[in-house]
C-alpha cells in the first residue's frame, strides 16, 4: 500500500475519532439530538467545504502545470527553429510535473545557448568591423537580427581568422616598404612633399589604412624613389669613371686622389654634386693640358685597338690619330673613338678573348718549336726534354680543340651580324690559315738551309779534305755531351750519310794529303760545322746508351711534319 493511502486511510480514522469524541461531548452536555443532528451537519459542511477547497488548489496547480507545458512546447519549437536544432522529444510516460520540469529546464537551456552565440556574433562582429576599417574592406555577411548557427559562427571565426593574417602581412609589407622608402628618401635628400608621403612617413603606423590601394601606391612610390637612386647611382658611376679616367690623363698625384676619396663611394644628393664639381674641375685641368691628355687618350686606344686585333690599315683608318693640332676638336674625336672601341670590345668581349687565348698558346708553340733547334736542349736534366715533349703535346691539342671552336662561334657571329669577323685586317680562318702557311715556310727555309749548309760542307770537304781529329779530342767530346749524340742519332743520321759516302771514296788521297790544309779562319769555320758529321758515325758508348735512351725514344717519330690539325697539314 502507499504511503497516500496509508495516509488517507489516518485522516478517515481521525475524522470518525473526532466525531465520536464530539458525540460524547454533546452526550454528556445534554444537547439534544435536533442540536446533535445541526451540529453534526455544520462539521460536515466543514470539512467538506474544507477538502473542496484543497481539491481545488491541487486541480489549479494542475491546470498550471499543463499550461506551462504548453508554453514550453511552444518556446521550444521557437527556440529550436531559431537554433537551427533537431526538435525536441519529451518522454511520454513521465508525469505532468516531470514533463514541466524538463521543459522548463530545456527551455532555459536553449535561451542560454541563444544569448550566447548572440554575445558571440555581436563580438565578432565588432572585432569584424575594426579589421575591416583598417584593410577597408567589406564585413562579413551576415544577419545580426537572426540567432547564428554553429556553423555560421565557425566560418565567420575563419574568415576574421584571414583578415587577422592579412592584416599582419600587409603590416609587415607596410613597415618594410616605409623603412626602404625613408633611407632612399634620405639617400635622395628629399623630403615628404604630398600628403600621402607625410602619410606614410610622419604619421603613426597603427593610423596608416592597409589597404590594396594604398599599399600599391606605397610599392609604386618605393619604386619611383629606387628609380630615382638607381639613376643617381648610375650617375654617381659614371661621374667616377670619368673622374678615374681623367685622374689617369692628367696624371693627378695620388696624394690628391686620396683626399676626395670619401667621395668616391655612395650616391647621395650631396655626394654627387661632389662629383660634378670634381669633374668640372678635371675637364678644365684637361683643356688647359691638351697634348698630354690627348696621348694619354691615344695610349689607350691603341691598347684597345690590340684587344680588338686592328690591322694597321685599320688603325690609319682613324686620322685624328697622327693630327699633331691639338685641339679641343681632336680631343673630342679621341674620346669618341675610345668610347666606340670601348663598347665594341666589351660587346664581344668573349670572342676576343678566345682569340687572345689563341694567339697565346700560338706564340707558346711557336717558341717551343724553336727550342727543338737548339743543340743545347739534348743537355737532359731532371726530365725537361720529356716535359717539354708532353707541353708541344698538349699545345697541338689545344690549338686544335680553340680552333674548332673559334671556327664554329665566328661563323655563328658572322651570321648574327652579318659582317666579317675581321683579326688584324683579315677573316680569322685566313688569319690563322696564314700563320699556318708561315710556320710551314720556315720550317721549309730552315730545311734549306740546313741543306745549303751540308751542300758546301760536302764540297769544301771534297775541295780541301777533312780536318783530323785527334783521340784525346773525340774523347774530350763523347762523354760530355751526349745529348749531340742523341740528337744526331735521329736528326742528322741521314744527312751524314752521304758525308762518310765521299769520306770513304776520297777520304785515301784527300785525309792524308800534307797540302790540303784550310787556312786557320776557314779551317775553323768548316771544322765546326762538320764536328756533327764525324761523331754520328761513331758508335755511342753503351753507358751513353743507357742514359739517353728516355729522351732518345721520345725524340724517336715525333716530328711536327707527321702532326695534323684542323684544315692545314704540318
Amino acid at each position: 500500500m502507499r504511503k497516500s493511502e496509508v495516509l488517507a486511510a489516518e485522516a478517515v480514522s481521525c475524522l470518525n475519532r473526532a466525531l465520536a469524541a464530539l458525540r460524547d461531548i454533546w452526550e454528556e452536555i445534554g444537547i439534544p439530538e435536533e442540536q446533535r443532528l445541526e451540529r453534526t451537519d455544520v462539521v460536515k459542511k466543514h470539512i467538506k467545504g474544507l477538502l473542496d477547497m484543497m481539491v481545488a488548489e491541487e486541480e489549479s496547480l494542475k491546470e498550471r502545470l499543463l499550461k506551462s507545458i504548453a508554453l514550453c512546447r511552444k518556446e521550444l519549437d521557437a527556440l529550436c527553429r531559431e537554433l537551427r536544432l533537431d526538435p525536441f522529444e519529451a518522454e511520454e510516460e513521465s508525469t505532468i510535473l516531470q514533463m514541466e520540469k524538463d521543459l522548463r529546464t530545456r527551455v532555459q537551456v536553449m535561451l542560454k545557448q541563444k544569448r550566447d552565440r548572440q554575445q558571440e556574433l555581436k563580438a565578432l562582429q565588432e572585432q569584424d568591423q575594426d579589421l575591416c576599417d583598417i584593410l577597408c574592406v567589406s564585413p562579413f555577411g551576415i544577419d545580426s537580427n537572426a540567432v547564428p548557427s554553429l556553423e555560421e559562427l565557425d566560418r565567420y571565426r575563419r574568415h576574421l581568422a584571414s583578415l587577422s593574417a592579412e592584416k599582419e602581412r600587409r603590416r609587415e609589407q607596410f613597415v618594410s616598404i616605409k623603412r626602404q622608402v625613408i633611407l632612399c628618401m634620405e639617400e635622395l635628400d628629399h623630403t615628404p612633399d604630398t600628403s600621402f608621403e607625410r602619410e606614410v612617413v610622419c604619421e603613426d603606423e597603427e593610423a596608416f589604412c592597409l589597404s590594396t590601394d594604398n599599399i600599391a601606391a606605397l610599392q609604386n612610390l618605393l619604386q619611383q624613389l629606387e628609380a630615382r637612386r638607381s639613376l643617381n647611382e648610375a650617375v654617381c658611376v659614371e661621374l667616377r669613371s670619368r673622374i678615374t679616367a681623367l685622374w689617369d690623363r692628367l696624371q693627378v698625384p695620388e696624394e690628391e686622389r686620396e683626399s676626395f676619396a670619401v667621395h668616391m663611394t655612395g650616391s647621395r644628393a650631396k655626394t654627387r654634386k661632389a662629383l660634378q664639381l670634381e669633374v668640372d674641375r678635371l675637364e678644365e685641368l684637361k683643356l688647359q693640358n691638351m697634348k698630354s691628355v690627348i696621348q694619354a687618350i691615344r695610349v689607350e686606344l691603341a691598347e684597345y685597338w690590340d684587344k680588338c686585333f686592328y690591322s694597321q690599315e685599320q688603325r690609319e683608318g682613324f686620322s685624328p690619330y697622327y693630327d699633331e693640332d691639338y685641339t679641343e676638336t681632336l680631343l673630342q674625336l679621341h674620346d669618341a673613338e675610345v668610347g666606340r672601341m670601348k663598347n665594341y670590345y666589351e660587346t664581344h668581349k668573349e670572342l676576343f678573348e678566345a682569340v687572345q687565348k689563341w694567339e697565346e698558346n700560338w706564340k707558346l708553340f711557336l717558341e717551343l718549336e724553336r727550342k727543338t733547334t737548339d743543340p743545347n736542349r739534348f743537355a737532359n736534366r731532371g726530365g725537361s726534354l720529356l716535359k717539354e715533349e708532353k707541353q708541344r703535346a698538349k699545345l697541338q691539342k689545344m690549338l686544335s680543340k680553340l680552333q674548332e671552336e673559334l671556327e664554329s662561334r665566328v661563323q655563328a657571329w658572322e651570321q648574327e651580324h652579318e659582317d666579317a669577323f675581321l683579326v688584324k685586317g683579315q677573316q680569322f680562318m685566313e688569319y690563322v690559315a696564314e700563320q699556318w702557311q708561315l710556320y710551314r715556310m720556315e720550317k721549309e727555309k730552315e730545311k734549306q738551309e740546313r741543306h745549303l749548309k751540308k751542300s758546301r760542307q760536302i764540297e769544301a770537304e771534297m775541295m780541301y779534305g777533312s780536318t783530323p781529329r785527334t783521340p784525346v779530342k773525340r774523347r774530350v767530346l763523347t762523354p760530355h755531351t751526349p745529348g749531340k749524340v742523341r740528337k744526331l742519332n735521329t736528326t742528322s743520321i741521314s744527312s751524314a750519310t752521304p758525308n762518310s759516302t765521299v769520306r770513304s771514296a776520297f777520304g785515301a788521297t784527300l785525309y792524308h794529303s800534307p797540302t790540303s790544309r784550310l787556312p786557320p779562319s776557314g779551317g775553323k769555320q768548316f771544322g765546326q760545322a762538320r764536328t756533327p758529321s764525324r761523331v754520328a758515325l761513331k758508335p755511342p758508348r753503351p753507358g751513353h746508351r743507357e742514359q739517353n735512351k728516355e729522351n732518345v725514344s721520345q725524340l724517336n717519330g715525333t716530328t711536327l711534319s707527321a702532326r695534323t690539325f684542323k684544315g692545314f697539314q704540318v
